[in-house]
């Protein structure tokens, strides 16, 4: 028992910061993030000891985060509020224009509809595979398609310089 409290505690400080920036992304809020994040993690740790023997933890946590967020995008009744700014890094880089650029996409992404936002950050952050995508989603892969051909052009469209940039795909 205490093994698994300490191999848990060991992914949980290896892995929050990448699953907090994935959650970031689909979110959009850091605090939304967080509680995503948080839940995922819940999860992730009552299941820890079939995880443990034989699965994968990392991808368990990231399909709990992924299937909670669809699930509070269906619920009625629930708007979607964004309100904040990205925070600064404070590496000692001078990172202006990669901040210009940041503050810039992340402006453009909030103002795409949340599907259209998930379809991006699965497809082009996470790098995971269109069938895989639509299956985390909910959606058919023609679906998905829609999806991230909408997004992309509406960040194009919103965004020329980053695009002729190579920035958006």
């Amino acid at each position: 028992m205490e093994q698994d409290e300490h191999d848990f505690e060991t992914f949980y400080r290896a892995r929050t910061p990448a699953l907090l920036r994935t959650a970031y992304l689909l979110t959009g809020d850091r605090h939304l993030a967080e509680d995503l994040v948080q839940d995922a993690l819940a999860r992730t740790h009552r299941a820890w000891r079939k995880l443990r023997e034989g699965g994968n933890p990392e991808a368990y946590a990231r399909q709990v985060m992924y299937n909670l967020q669809v699930s509070r995008w269906r619920r009625k009744g629930v708007p979607e509020a964004l309100p904040g700014e990205l925070p600064e890094r404070r590496d000692g880089r001078d990172q202006a224009g990669d901040t210009a650029n940041r503050l810039a996409l992340r402006q453009a992404l909030l103002t795409l509809p949340a599907r259209q936002r998930a379809a991006l950050v699965l497809r082009y952050f996470e790098d995971r595979s269109e069938a895989e995508a639509a299956e985390l989603l909910g959606c058919r892969v023609g679906t998905l398609k829609s999806h991230l051909s909408r997004g992309l052009g509406a960040l194009r469209k919103v965004l020329p310089d980053l695009a002729t940039e190579g920035m958006i795909p």
